[in-house]
């Protein structure tokens, strides 16, 4: 009776407890792309806000992205994991908060380049262990580059990175690591939908078992995007599974100064 009485319970503050995550984040002070790791060189037009939210098998996300200045974007994402495969409980929470610049956009605007910086892990980049634990003792910065390929057809994005994380595992060490991450996007059936595959992980002092993702992406219109994805550990089997999310970007209004 007792376990059938916790069962309930947590089921039902489970709808509270990610009620209230979102509510942190739309309501924060200002609150990676998707539910993928790698990220592109692009920065939204100015005064635009971004919302991600995504649902997944371990990970369940919101992710707020806005565009203050012209070539920066300011982001709060936050995390609640599920690593047990039980819907009604969650094992943890993160977050990450970082910036970015986009210093560098070809002549056509397919591809360029970018530098980000910031505090807090995306999931793949952190041991289960040390997901909610070490986050935010973990700053880093990595450079996120898009190279258009085959008339515009396929998009690849490579992101190079490094990370600090003090106080890290038993012996709190200064942990220093190198991050990867690379996607290809190939635009098969058309501009508006594309098959997409990446591969990410950590390296060094705070070493990661490298995982991947496969999926579609579906931009029906310019305002809002959808991926479905399949994500899993090469060596392991506490990937990502089956993650849904939505992008949805709002008109230019939230600008430094006014929007001209």
């Amino acid at each position: 009776m007792e376990l059938f009485s916790a069962m309930a319970y947590r089921s039902s503050t489970f709808p509270i407890k990610l009620l209230a995550l979102i509510a942190a984040l739309v309501g924060g002070p200002a609150a990676f792309g998707q539910q993928y790791n790698s990220d592109s060189w692009i920065s939204k037009p100015v005064g635009t806000i971004t919302l991600i939210p995504t649902i997944g098998q371990r990970n369940t996300m919101l992710m707020t992205t806005y565009s203050l200045l012209q070539g920066f974007e300011f982001t709060m994402a936050a995390f609640m994991y599920n690593n047990d495969g039980d819907p009604t409980t969650d094992d943890g929470y993160s977050s990450t908060f970082y910036a970015k610049y986009m210093f560098y956009e070809n002549t056509a605007r397919t591809g360029g380049a970018s530098v980000k910086a910031g505090t807090g892990l995306f999931p793949g980049v952190a041991n289960a262990e040390q997901r909610t634990k070490d986050a935010l003792r973990t700053f880093w910065i990595n450079a996120p580059t898009t190279i258009p390929l085959f008339d515009n057809k396929v998009s690849w994005d490579i992101m190079p990175g490094m990370s600090t994380t003090f106080n890290y595992g038993e012996n709190d060490i200064t942990a220093f690591s190198f991050t990867y991450s690379t996607r290809v996007a190939w635009y098969c059936f058309g501009p508006e939908l594309g098959v997409v595959g990446e591969v990410f992980g950590q390296e060094g002092q705070a070493v990661t078992i490298p995982e991947y993702k496969l999926g579609l992406r579906w931009e029906p219109q310019t305002w809002i995007t959808y991926a479905l994805t399949y994500g899993q550990e090469f060596n392991g089997t506490n990937g990502a599974g089956l993650e849904f999310g939505i992008m949805i970007f709002t008109p230019q209004f939230l600008c430094i100064g006014g929007c001209k």
